[in-house]
């Protein structure tokens, strides 16, 4: 196993794991113990993982033939493309990783439909997948679910990993949560700490997806937090429009165009292939952005940070359970829930462009969310315009 998929949940670092109710709802707690790591390599560590897997899969194929026609490992795409930069990306890196290593054969499967895809067509994935030979599956995003319930009933001998995912109860599948709440309060906090007091948020799904609510709203928090320490105000667009289908679009781009040009210096594209729409209109208007899920400081000049979720890591860390005898820590009633004590959340200090917010001031607050010291609210729905101090926060 190469080193990013042994770090993520070593003997040395924290998991957290809780149980999750049915409802398609996750809930989140705060990530148990300390890390037994210092932050520094804590931090060192993720984000040179992070690079292994980018620099790595980057160089493996996204399809292949199989000598007989079966294929081993499958992954099953959330909406939005394959390469989104993002999401689809990031979780499909971790399997082309595992299978690259360990001589196993792999495929990607769509759904059908692309954003109007139903859990019909998501199940058809899934069975494709599953009698195209798929010992295990890895399904991204929350809107799998009721698709994955009935492909794990009707499969019991193939193991399932529900990436953004909730318990369903089944011995065959296991899900994986994070604490996207911890990543944007780190980008928050850093942008304002950098300078900038004109901030947007562009989110995916429609308001409807949890991992992008939190995110959202740790981002509305880390931005409070440092505003408070700087006794300034801050000002902040936030906005779920055009954001449904995760796409990019000639209508998110206008209104990202809109925000810059009326003063918005930095927005949080919080939702794969909007990326591209958002980034497009910071570049030409002298704008900057924050990526999301992974490091996406290559995909465009005009990103300052990204705030990742080891989307790729879990993904690889979840397969090599179900190889090694150990899937039955996983599966079943319990949620894996990773956050910044599993190395699983942050901030990548190797490539982001920050000038007057420090890598040391960084890791100090880090090892603050680690331990505890600073604690970061996950009920999403309090993130309202009017319960910030030291943020005027628009919802559009």
């Amino acid at each position: 196993m190469r080193k990013f998929g042994a770090i993520l949940l070593s003997a040395a670092m924290v998991m957290s794991l809780v149980a999750c109710g049915g409802s398609g709802k996750t809930e989140t707690t705060a990530a148990a113990g300390a890390a037994e790591e210092t932050t520094a390599e804590a931090t060192e560590a993720a984000e040179e993982t992070e690079a292994e897997v980018a620099k790595s899969a980057d160089d493996i194929p996204d399809t292949m033939t199989s000598e007989d026609g079966t294929y081993e490992l499958a992954f099953v795409t959330d909406v939005g493309q394959l390469k989104d930069k993002s999401f689809n990306q990031g979780t499909y890196d971790g399997v082309k990783l595992y299978a690259d290593e360990n001589g196993l054969s792999y495929k990607y499967y769509q759904p059908a439909n692309g954003s109007e895809a139903t859990d019909d067509d998501r199940y058809d994935a899934m069975k494709a997948a599953a009698e195209g030979g798929a010992k295990v599956v890895v399904c991204a995003g929350f809107m799998q679910g009721t698709a994955l319930d009935k492909a794990a009933a009707d499969y019991p001998d193939v193991n399932f990993v529900f990436i953004d995912g909730w318990s369903l109860g089944k011995d065959n599948v296991a899900a994986i949560i994070f604490h996207e709440e911890q990543c944007g309060y780190f980008a928050g906090y850093a942008a304002v700490k950098e300078g900038f007091t004109q901030l947007g948020f562009m989110g995916g799904g429609g308001g409807t997806n949890d991992a992008c609510c939190r995110y959202g709203y740790g981002f509305v928090q880390g931005a409070n937090a440092a505003a408070k320490e700087m006794d300034e105000t801050v000002e902040m667009k936030y906005s779920w429009q055009y954001g449904a289908s995760f796409q990019a679009s000639p209508e998110l781009q206008a209104m990202a165009a809109g925000w810059y040009e009326a003063g918005t210096e930095v927005i949080f594209a919080c939702g794969g292939s909007m990326f591209d729409s958002i980034a497009a209109a910071a570049s030409a208007n002298d704008g900057y952005v924050i990526g999301v899920d992974s490091d996406q400081s290559g995909e465009s000049d005009t990103v300052i940070t990204s705030a990742l979720k080891q989307v790729g890591n879990a993904a690889y860390w979840a397969i090599s359970k179900a190889y090694d005898g150990t899937w039955n820590e996983i599966n079943g009633e319990a949620c894996s829930n990773l956050g910044a004590a599993d190395g699983a959340t942050g901030l990548p200090t190797a490539t982001w462009s920050m000038e007057n917010y420090s890598v040391e001031e960084y890791e100090e607050q880090f090892d603050a969310v680690v331990t505890g010291d600073i604690e970061i609210d996950t009920d999403f729905t309090k993130c309202t315009d009017d319960n910030f101090d030291n943020v005027n926060l628009s919802i559009i």
